[in-house]
């Protein structure tokens, strides 16, 4: 007679990650006013009350994935640059940028292109904002930095802006990445580093656009 191995009961850790995987996979799916707690708990095969012993509603669930995802996306980028020396970690942090996209794209569609709720679009400003002064770091390390103007505010003023318009610039490209999987991601960090480093480079020499 055939005996059934009795089922391994989860912790309550594993049964909270099992519940924002399914969570991560729906809202990714359907966004969040889609979702409902019903629609997780099928696909987590549990019972809506088991969700309910972790998170007391779809917003603190939604917003607890946002959270992690985002903080992984940080912590990514903050490695990444920590590991390679100063002229390298523009690159890394844009290999490690897309390297996430690629990996998480549903936990990147739920970071970056369902911002309507205010809740989600305030931790996301703070996300853009960390990272965004992560790449101004960086620019301003480059010696170059010291020819974008003779004055400390003004030469800060123009590191901040470049730091914005390339985060910018990087988020946007990432969302088009979303629609056009078949571009490879080696080809985007090039491009991206073209678009980047060229023009530092050039107004790191003292170059400037004037018009004609």
């Amino acid at each position: 007679m055939s005996t059934r191995a009795p089922r391994k009961r989860l912790t309550a850790g594993e049964r909270r990650e099992t519940i924002l995987d399914a969570a991560l996979s729906v809202f990714a799916e359907r966004g969040f006013h889609g979702t409902s707690i019903d629609d997780i708990a099928r696909a987590a095969g549990i019972s809506k009350a088991l969700i309910y012993e972790h998170f007391s509603s779809k917003e603190q669930l939604h917003m607890s994935l946002l959270e992690q995802n985002a903080g992984e996306l940080f912590e990514r980028l903050a490695a990444a640059v920590a590991a390679v020396e100063s002229a390298e970690r523009l690159s890394a942090g844009l290999d490690a940028f897309f390297a996430f996209v690629e990996e998480r794209r549903g936990a990147w569609r739920m970071l970056f292109r369902e911002t309507a709720d205010p809740d989600v679009a305030a931790l996301m400003d703070r996300v853009v904002a960390q990272v965004t002064a992560v790449v101004a770091a960086l620019i301003a390390e480059d010696p170059g930095a010291r020819k974008m103007g003779e004055d400390e505010a003004v030469r800060r003023e123009a590191i901040d802006m470049l730091a914005q318009m390339l985060v910018g610039a990087v988020q946007s490209l990432a969302n088009w990445w979303a629609d056009h999987q078949e571009v490879p991601r080696r080809r985007l960090l090039e491009l991206a580093m073209d678009f980047a480093w060229l023009g530092l480079e050039r107004l790191s020499r003292g170059e400037r656009w004037t018009t004609r």
